[in-house]
């Protein structure tokens, strides 16, 4: 038994199933760079298998990221891993995750194999992955509704095969915390072995457990926790990266247990993923919400400000809130900007793409007294967003809005070099622009979602928008940020209509 404890990272695979989340190869290779500044053990860069941009995705994730394990997922199929295995071949330390499901409902309606056959398909996948990596992990899916004589067959064969770690899945978020501790504990007790392998848990949040279920793994035994930034991932999403640290971190008294996390990068990696995938978080969010460390109440306030411990169990400064003010403004250099960008992990392809970045970042410290790291990702995620899937993009927009008159909206967009105006009536500004905008760009899309934050503190902050639209089946999100609400909307609009009517590669499509 180890005294540390191993993160597992999967937002950029299980986080980008959540609908619209999926990203590009370039905003792949950013996020997986702050997790590796932020300390992650093992990378799950994407599943190789799932299109061609995906694995073109891991595989550049694999050449950039030097300190962290690189893995793949892979279903037991000698397909998947040989495109897992060429994945992550450039890796400094690379992994292959396979995984075929365990339970009963699974063998008979999805796989139509016995139990026997899923046995030997297990062992052949490791062998087949051992080819490419020795570091094999081997994924029992929907381990908790899986009988645990058959669990200890098969992981027992696929130890004696060479597996490395064995995960075991609470794959539809079904267990309680007692029980998954309790179905851990018989699982390692049981299996011959046992200790010669990391036993890991990757818990989904449909009953809002997953967490708490990763937890009681620990308490039980497992040494390494799968889980996403923010939570992100399919359906209700996954076990908190945020939320399993800082309680791993906080109650030592229980858990007796380090892990290589740089806390103070929790909020900027937040944040980055938040800006990426579109997903705000929420304002009550454990550790990374805006709310997660400010009282309300009177009887709070007076106690915290005569000692903090009164009611604050963490420090913010630990999770990286209010540490991130940057030292830059109007009359910032080039240099320093560049510099900034490259202390945060950010590698801008071309001295075309730095220059852009750079005009907006004097544009916006002309517009806001302070710069933050959160405005520097905003920045780029902007110029990326618009450099990759730009058919359209806006040249101006004038909204109004009086007591007892219809809000109004004039905007012009270009399209392809040509200048096209339209104006519109709605209910609100926002509304009336994006009418504006649709008789412009024409995409007969659904408005699935229409969301706003704010990026950092003060009433000079920026306003960051998500857009989801929907069309044919394909779920697309846009972002936009400025000062601006109404701007940051129509950007945001814009961002979704270019997507949903362009052909951009995303590295995990979604149909």
């Amino acid at each position: 038994m180890t005294d540390k404890l191993i993160i597992f990272d999967t937002t950029l695979r299980d986080g980008e199933q959540s609908p619209g989340a999926s990203m590009t190869q370039e905003e792949k290779v950013r996020i997986a760079l702050q997790l590796e500044k932020l300390g992650v053990n093992v990378i799950e860069a994407g599943f190789a298998a799932a299109s061609p941009g995906d694995f073109k995705a891991i595989e550049a994730v694999a050449k950039k990221i030097q300190k962290s394990t690189v893995c793949s997922l892979a279903r037991a199929v000698k397909n998947d891993i040989e495109k897992a295995g060429h994945a992550i071949q450039s890796a400094a330390s690379g992994r292959i995750h396979t995984f075929i499901a365990t339970s009963p409902i699974h063998m008979e309606n999805k796989l139509r194999m016995t139990p026997d056959q899923v046995l030997n398909r297990a062992v052949e996948a490791v062998k087949w992955a051992l080819e490419y990596t020795d570091d094999v992990e081997f994924s029992a899916e929907d381990a908790v509704r899986s009988e645990i004589p058959f669990l200890v067959e098969v992981f027992d064969a696929v130890i004696q095969a060479g597996a490395k770690t064995i995960n075991v899945p609470d794959t539809v978020g079904y267990s309680i915390p007692f029980q998954w501790g309790d179905r851990i504990k018989q699982l390692i007790d049981k299996v011959p072995n046992s200790k010669s392998v990391i036993w890991s848990t990757h818990c989904h949040n449909d009953l809002g457990m997953a967490v708490a279920n990763s937890l009681s793994a620990v308490l039980n035994g497992a040494r390494q926790v799968e889980c996403t930034i923010n939570g992100l991932g399919e359906r209700a999403g996954n076990a908190s990266l945020e939320e399993v640290v800082m309680t791993v971190k906080t109650r030592q008294d229980i858990f007796n247990l380090q892990t290589n996390i740089n806390t103070e990068f929790i909020v900027p990696t937040s944040r980055l993923v938040s800006t990426i995938t579109g997903y705000a978080v929420q304002p009550n969010k454990a550790i990374v919400g805006a709310n997660a460390f400010a009282h309300e109440s009177g009887i709070h306030q007076d106690g915290v400000l005569k000692h903090r411990e009164t009611y604050e169990i963490m420090k913010a400064e630990d999770v990286g809130w209010g540490a991130n003010k940057i030292s830059l403004g109007k009359l910032s250099g080039r240099n320093a900007f560049k510099n900034r960008l490259e202390t945060l992990g950010i590698d801008l392809d071309s001295d075309d793409l730095l220059n852009a970045a750079f005009e907006k970042f004097k544009n916006l410290a002309d517009k806001k007294s302070e710069i933050f790291d959160e405005d520097i990702h905003a920045l780029i995620s902007d110029e990326y967003s618009a450099d990759t899937a730009e058919i359209f993009k806006l040249i101006s927009l004038k909204a109004t809005a009086e007591i007892n008159k219809k809000p109004t909206a004039q905007i012009t967009i270009d399209r392809y070099g040509e200048e096209l105006s339209e104006d519109s009536v709605g209910s609100g500004m926002v509304d009336a622009t994006f009418k504006a905008i649709e008789k412009i760009v024409k995409s007969d899309s659904e408005l699935l979602l229409y969301s706003v934050s704010n990026i950092t503190t003060g009433t000079d902050a920026q306003g960051e928008v998500t857009v989801r639209l929907a069309k044919g089946g394909r779920v697309v999100n846009g972002q936009g940020s400025d000062t601006d609400i109404v701007i940051a909307s129509a950007k945001a609009y814009i961002n979704a209509a270019n997507k949903i009517l362009s052909k951009l590669e995303r590295a995990h499509p979604q149909v």
